[in-house]
């Protein structure tokens, strides 16, 4: 049994189950959409994305970033799946992640996009 994510409760007032492949969904998201230092117990839990400049993403940007997302993804979550590619793009205000992912456990594949408004 996982843990939904965002948490919440479902219809019978309880708290919400994920499936496995949305468990792992949002574990990707909450290294993402986490800031360094935001998490007391972890200070260094996330991914540093929302800090990141965004207005002008270039090729050099672009990459820097991506590189910096998979690196985040294996050190937290390296256990349990395999980074196989990350894209960052940005356009106007929202930033576009899109993440594709090997389940260590299961070896299944999973290509995931994250968006955020308001960035730039």
């Amino acid at each position: 049994m996982h843990l939904e994510h965002p948490f919440h409760f479902d219809g019978r007032g309880r708290t919400a189950d994920a499936t496995h492949s949305g468990w792992l969904r949002g574990l990707v998201e909450q290294v993402l959409m986490t800031q360094p230092g935001e998490r007391v117990n972890r200070p260094t839990f996330g991914s540093g994305l929302r800090q990141l400049p965004f207005e002008g993403l270039g090729d050099e940007l672009g990459s820097a970033t991506e590189f910096l997302v998979q690196a985040a993804l294996q050190q937290w979550l390296g256990d349990l799946i395999a980074v196989d590619r990350v894209d960052v793009h940005a356009s106007d205000s929202t930033l576009r992640v899109t993440v594709a992912f090997t389940e260590v456990r299961t070896g299944e594949g999973h290509v995931e996009t994250y968006e955020r408004e308001g960035v730039g």
